[in-house]
């Protein structure tokens, strides 16, 4: 029997034609300093509408371990990804990034904390090249997360690691239609080891993280890991009627004890109005993202459907439902 261990790369793909030869190449001279392994590298190209699935093709025809999934339609940057590593074979899974950012040159740091006995070794950035302003919300959010998350997450990590055959199982088991990968991680509590590194800036193609998909992301990992938000907004609302309460019932004593010459005019009371309306919509707005998990959880549609893999010994599998 092979002693021989198989080694996953997961690399999801939307639109970077100009980075998925170089990445390949990159993690493929890493290899080349780990005979001892060998690498099974997946592609999953979310409906790209450049040339990556042209290029992943080619790649997968003068290379077989190179292996490929091509999704009907863009299914975002949260489900893709986590449906390719559910497809991995290998005994340890490293995702990262496909636009060069997640350095393919820390992959033997990665197998060596795993040998060490680490079934989750990530990747952290706690410098990067990248805007300092976006770098600055990311370093926020990340405290901010860590301070009222319900288990203690790992600061400036993003996804990239490798993860032990143990741990993917168990993501499987867990069955979430819409996942928060690395919060997911830290809820499975696994001893980990941190490997520390400086994001590079992308060098080709554009950002697909925009507003919406960094909004997206934040709240997920809120409504999926704390309670505080939710209960913040029911203490809120307890303080805030009894501080109304409080000035009614002293204005109406001053106005009593002062009838003539107490008036307390518009602005005030447009300025409560309003202050009250404001609060009342954004907890409103929190109530809202906590019922729409729910129904993201209740919808239980599939994480992707394939149009196609290749290099694979197993077909698609039919979309769940059929």
């Amino acid at each position: 029997m092979s002693s021989r261990k198989l080694i996953s790369v997961v690399t999801p793909c939307f639109n970077e034609e100009g980075n998925v030869d170089e990445l390949h190449q990159r993690i493929a001279a890493q290899f080349e300093l780990l005979p001892d392994y060998d690498l099974e590298h997946i592609y999953i190209d979310n409906a790209s509408t450049d040339g990556t699935a042209q290029a992943i093709r080619r790649l997968a025809d003068t290379d077989p371990r190179v292996k490929a999934i091509f999704n009907t339609r863009n299914f975002g940057h949260i489900r893709s990804p986590i449906h390719a590593i559910l497809q991995a074979g290998g005994d340890v899974v490293i995702a990262m990034a496909s636009d060069l950012q997640d350095p393919p040159e820390l992959i033997p740091a990665f197998i060596r904390q795993w040998e060490a006995g680490f079934k989750v070794v990530v990747g952290v950035k706690p410098r990067s090249k990248e805007t300092p302003l976006l770098f600055a919300l990311r370093r926020l959010y990340y405290a901010t997360i860590g301070r009222i998350a319900d288990v203690e997450l790992i600061p400036n990590f993003t996804g990239f690691g490798l993860y032990d055959q143990e741990v993917i199982e168990l993501v499987r088991r867990i069955d979430d239609p819409y996942p928060y990968f690395r919060g997911m991680i830290a809820e499975l509590g696994f001893d980990h080891a941190e490997v520390p590194f400086e994001q590079p800036r992308r060098r080709r193609g554009i950002t697909k993280n925009n507003f919406y998909t960094l909004y997206d992301l934040a709240m997920l990992g809120i409504t999926g890991h704390s309670k505080v938000p939710i209960r913040l907004a029911t203490m809120s609302g307890f303080v805030l009627s009894a501080m109304s309460l409080t000035v009614a019932i002293g204005y109406f004593i001053f106005k009593l004890l002062y009838w003539n010459s107490l008036s307390i005019g518009m602005a005030p009371i447009l300025i409560g109005f309003f202050f009250f309306a404001s609060v009342q919509l954004f907890f409103i707005g929190i109530l809202g993202e906590y019922i729409a998990a729910i129904h993201t959880q209740i919808l239980r549609r599939p994480l992707v459907v394939e149009r196609e893999r290749i290099n694979f010994k197993t077909p698609a599998p039919p979309p769940e439902g059929d």
